[in-house]
């Protein structure tokens, strides 16, 4: 299997986790997370009810080790605001993540791209858009738009 191939279905198997947010996470979007290492997923997660875990945090929270060689594969960018719950973008600072892959944005204008801009400048690698067109038909209808 090609790398780009792997990836893919890291981020498919987080899509086939959003599913299983539904509907106890409302009114918080369907997001679902997957950690890899060494080519192989080692936790996942996914959007708890509102005030509960979101998907980065339940997957961490499932997983003991460092995350210096882990790779998060999430649908939906991590949010850089402290709402019910922290912030899951600052949180994958703290814990020392060292990749993180997006599938897309979150159009929240609470969020949009800070979350990115978070993990970036705390020098993390990021990827976006990783089988975003899936990800989108899915999550659109959950997600905040911009005003």
């Amino acid at each position: 299997m090609t790398e780009l191939a792997q990836e893919i279905s890291f981020m498919q198997r987080a899509l086939a986790l959003s599913h299983q947010a539904l509907p106890g996470c409302r009114p918080n979007p369907p997001v679902g997370c997957v950690l890899v290492r060494d080519g192989k997923i080692v936790s996942e997660g996914f959007t708890q009810l509102p005030g509960c875990h979101h998907a980065e945090a339940m997957a961490l929270a499932n997983y003991g080790l460092p995350l210096n060689d882990v790779t998060a594969y999430v649908t939906l960018e991590p949010c850089s605001f402290v709402g019910r719950t922290p912030s899951c973008a600052h949180t994958l600072v703290e814990k020392g993540i060292m990749r993180v892959v997006v599938a897309t944005l979150d159009p929240d204008p609470r969020n949009s791209g800070k979350g990115i801009d978070v993990l970036k400048q705390a020098g993390i690698k990021v990827s976006v858009g990783l089988c975003e067109q899936e990800v989108l038909e899915f999550i659109s209808p959950y997600l905040l738009s911009k005003i």
